[in-house]
């Protein structure tokens, strides 16, 4: 039989301590700041490589848990790698004059966006001011005088003739409401209608036989005085083109030479001449428009300019450097861009002034971060970044075009070349989700940063741990902390990644603690925050959220809740399980029941009958079913059924950490040997027998703890643990003193009969060559009542089968008879 002292947990094993001697600072304002990602090597490596990492495909998919530092170690990473960076270009639409609803995109070295964006605002400005007066000069108003006398002269030409053509064939050319007209004459006088009507017959014949030949001449001279219209009008046009040409081209000779480094402003500036020379007359706003009641005539006036305006898609402002954009709300629209529209009369109209950039404009050359829930949130989102990032460009579209679900016409901006790294910040199941059932992600997102949960508690771990503490102090204007403190602090982070060897890089829950440890040190009056303000701040927090854990004693005390914490029992045992309430867990005992008896069914967990279990614990159920076989059905077969539950238990069950708890019942059961009732039991079991590590060790330990304190610590309770967690402990103080001081004890069992001997003060048993075990041992007793149960079931088979034999005899003679009968 083992002995106890070698299976009992010493205070030293309960909890590591720091040392504070670890430390030569005073206090952490001595340190100095952080300048790289602590406890994330792996992942900052990933990202060093996706960022430089020319190829295709190669973006980031940050995975870690919510403060785990993330965003921060991305951020930080990303800023230092974009000062490497140049600044990249501007980007600018600009009206196609080919054809307006395809935007013209122009790329400018950074800052001169905005620089053309003004030059030709202010162009636009002086061509108002200049056109106008320059076709008020003498000059113009001379030749166009010019060109209209003569137009004149040679329009009246052309009907004079025709008028002494028409007067010789007896007809005259007269004018009209409705414009010149041809009528007959007699005598050299006109007729009027009625005198046309009195003449004879021969005489109106003689007059219509002329009248086609005299209309043809009339179409051959109107058509004549059109021509002459239209060779005036040009000359105009000519002389206003090469009046206005002079005033463009005196106001663009700078412009032109400001950017003939830029072929596609260069491009740009010769289209907007051609357009304001063939356009002059929109520049020169005539006083009946001005003083028009109708507001599409004004508004034409003042929208007309536009089409010369610049649209600066992305201002670098003051930027030295590559951009690092995070997306906080990556929508379709905020990420590849919109159109927007304005309301005229009515109407929604829009034009290129009215294209807006998104964030993959603006991250452009540099960096974009997004979170991966945000962005999955908007499944057009998604599409639309996939799009870009696979095609290498953005295209501006409305998300109904996109989709291909309307047919209007809008506008088609050109397709802007993309440079930029993407990194997805998300956790670990949703890469493994997209990387399953995305093929887009697979080839875009190649690069996995995963962010562990823990670092290691060395002394470079410590060290790191304390200029974190030093760097929220600063960036907060907290006060200071002590090295004792500092000790302190990661005692706590030890705690929360539930390792003696490792601390917790969930430096957001960190940083919360230090914050609240000032704050108690503030309320203090202490200059420098010490240890005891560190404990001050996790006893509060806790006493802020155990309220449901508290109630729970409460009601045990009162006995609505059955655990017995002294006494023995056979069948029953103290089992121990988790609850996790949004950011506080906390451990609670169960009474797990055991009954056997003789049968067929085996091993049934009534939560599993009802479905209120899950499969871990379904799978735990059948693995110590297969371990208690494996020890006691080597001759034969197990004539047994056995039933196992959770009483009390009102809600489901998950997970294998009771297999334990549950097999030493069944072991009660069978062999009546009773439990002790001051002990709980945590742990997992194989096949073999062999008890198997947990999570939340911590917190089921103090669970039982706190029930045992509340009804007064006997010396003899105590809880039993996997001996693989005991890594894993770092309880609070009042349990390790309590263990020092002998009113509470924690084992480390490794198998089945360590387990079982702690629990009965009787040994397990081993079997012989034979394959009996020892009299009086556990395990031998318990042989022993299968050995009755198999025996019960055995005779019962037997009788079985005298009943079947005796029914079948009677069967038979019953037959016989009828057949004599018959023959009879």
């Amino acid at each position: 039989m083992v002995e106890v002292k070698d299976l009992e947990l010493g205070p030293e094993q309960l909890r590591v301590e720091s040392d504070p001697s670890l430390f030569s600072f005073k206090s952490t304002g001595e340190l100095q700041p952080l300048d790289r990602v602590i406890g994330q090597e792996r992942a900052v490596r990933a990202i060093d490589f996706g960022v430089d990492m020319p190829s295709f495909g190669y973006n980031i998919f940050a995975a870690g848990l919510p403060g785990s530092g993330r965003t921060t170690a991305v951020r930080q990473f990303l800023g230092r790698r974009a000062r490497e960076r140049p600044v990249p270009p501007d980007w600018c639409y600009v009206y196609n004059f080919g054809d307006p609803r395809r935007p013209r995109a122009v790329s400018l070295p950074p800052g001169r966006g905005i620089e053309l964006r003004d030059k030709m605002d202010e162009l636009v400005r002086h061509l108002q001011l200049e056109i106008p007066r320059a076709f008020e000069g003498e000059f113009f108003e001379e030749r166009r005088r010019e060109i209209n006398l003569g137009l004149q002269q040679k329009q009246q030409e052309l009907l004079r003739d025709l008028e002494t053509y028409l007067n010789q064939r007896g007809f005259a050319l007269v004018r009209t409401q409705m414009g010149l007209g041809i009528v007959p004459m007699l005598e050299g006088k006109v007729l009027s209608p009625e005198e046309y009507e009195k003449l004879d017959a021969e005489t109106k014949s003689k007059l219509e036989s002329s009248r086609p030949e005299l209309q043809e001449q009339y179409d051959r001279t109107m058509r004549q005085t059109r021509e002459l219209d239209r060779t005036g009008k040009q000359a105009i046009d000519s002389i206003t083109q090469e009046l206005a040409g002079f005033v463009v081209d005196q106001a663009l000779d700078d412009l032109e030479q400001s950017y003939s480094d830029c072929p596609k402003v260069s491009a740009y500036l010769d289209a907007v001449r051609s357009d304001v020379v063939q356009h002059a007359s929109d520049f020169m706003r005539t006083s009946e428009e001005e003083k028009s009641p109708f507001p599409m005539a004004r508004a034409r006036g003042e929208r007309q300019p536009d089409r010369y305006k610049v649209n600066v898609l992305t201002e670098k402002g003051d930027c030295v450097c590559a951009p690092v954009i995070i997306e906080d709300n990556p929508t379709y629209h905020n990420l590849v861009g919109r159109i927007e529209h304005r309301a005229v009369l009515g109407a929604m109209v829009t034009d290129f002034t009215q294209i807006r950039a998104g964030a993959l404009h603006r991250a452009n050359g540099g960096y974009l971060v997004v979170e991966a829930k945000n962005l999955l949130a908007n499944p057009s989102a998604w599409d639309g970044l996939k799009r870009a990032l696979r095609n290498r460009e953005i295209k501006i579209e409305e998300m109904a075009q996109f989709y291909g679900l309307v047919l209007t016409a809008t506008l088609e901006p050109e397709a802007i070349p993309l440079d930029v790294k993407v990194v997805i910040i998300g956790d670990a199941r949703l890469y493994q989700l997209l990387f399953a059932l995305d093929e887009d992600f697979r080839e875009l997102f190649k690069v996995k940063a995963e962010f562990a949960t823990t670092m290691p508690r060395d002394r470079q771990g410590c060290l790191d741990y304390a200029a974190l503490v030093g760097d929220v102090c600063r960036e907060e204007g907290l006060g200071h902390f002590a090295p004792s403190a500092v000790a302190r602090i990661i005692d706590q982070a030890a705690r929360l990644a539930s390792d003696q060897q490792k601390v917790t890089t969930r430096f957001a829950d960190v940083a919360d603690l230090v914050r609240e440890a000032a704050f108690w040190a503030q309320r203090a009056d202490h200059e420098l925050v010490l240890a005891d303000d560190v404990s001050r701040a996790i006893d509060e927090r806790t006493y802020r959220l155990n309220r449901a854990a508290e109630r729970y004693v409460e009601t045990i005390q009162e006995g609505v809740i059955l655990i017995d914490t002294d006494g023995e029992a056979v069948g029953q045992v103290n089992g121990l399980s988790v609850v996790q309430l949004a950011n506080f867990e906390f451990g609670l005992p169960s009474r797990v029941t055991a009954k056997t008896f003789a049968g067929r069914a085996g091993v049934v967990s009534i939560e599993r009958q009802v479905k209120m279990s899950g499969p871990i614990h379904d799978k735990g159920q059948l693995i110590l079913a297969s371990c208690l076989a494996s020890r006691f059905a080597q001759k034969k077969r197990l004539g047994m059924s056995a039933s196992l539950t959770f009483e009390q238990l009102y809600s489901g069950v998950e997970g294998d950490s009771a297999s334990t708890t549950e097999l030493y019942a069944l072991l009660s059961s069978l062999s009546e040997v009773p439990i002790k009732q001051s002990l709980a039991v945590t742990g997992s079991v194989n096949q073999f027998g062999q008890v198997q590590a947990i999570g939340g060790a911590n917190a089921k330990i103090e669970g039982f703890f706190d029930v045992c304190k509340a009804r007064g610590l006997t010396g003899e309770q105590g809880v039993l643990i996997p001996r693989s967690n005991v890594r894993h402990l770092m309880l609070r103080d009042d349990v390790v003193e309590a263990v020092a001081e002998a009113k509470f004890h924690i084992y480390g069992v490794s198998t089945i009969e360590e387990g079982i001997e702690l629990l009965t003060g009787k040994p397990a048993g081993e079997v012989d060559e034979s394959g009996d075990y020892p009299e009086g041992s556990v395990y031998a007793l318990v042989q022993a009542k299968l050995d009755r149960f198999a025996e019960a079931m055995e005779r019962r088979r037997e009788e079985r089968e005298e009943e079947e034999e005796g029914q079948g005899e009677e069967e038979e003679a019953d037959s016989s008879g009828g057949d004599s009968q018959e023959k009879c």
